[in-house]
């Protein structure tokens, strides 16, 4: 269930009740750290970095690639397994890194 957070000028956004364990993710980050790097900023000019990235991008980004909507060869099957669980978990620890 999500809470209204904020609302101004006919606009309201909402904060998750639950945010993700960051230690859950650190665990589950593992896999990805192959690729993000082990402190979530990668070497390659071609994967993105995410340590820093907002927790509610990394989730929509991660969902997207779970459930089909955006497609990578890489991402896609690295992503369809995740749990609803463990993508607030990875997107909590990545949000968390500097």
């Amino acid at each position: 269930m999500r809470r209204p957070l904020l609302m101004l000028i006919g606009v309201c956004m909402f904060a998750d009740a639950q945010a993700g364990d960051i230690e859950a993710g650190k665990a589950k980050s593992v896999v990805c750290a192959s690729c993000h790097g082990a402190s979530g900023v990668s070497n390659n000019p071609l994967w993105p970095n995410l340590a820093g990235q907002q927790a509610q991008y990394l989730a929509k980004q991660l969902r997207s690639f779970r459930d089909g909507d955006r497609s990578d060869p890489l991402m896609s099957p690295m992503a369809k397994p995740l749990s609803d669980e463990d993508i607030e978990n990875l997107a909590a620890y990545y949000a968390g890194l500097q």
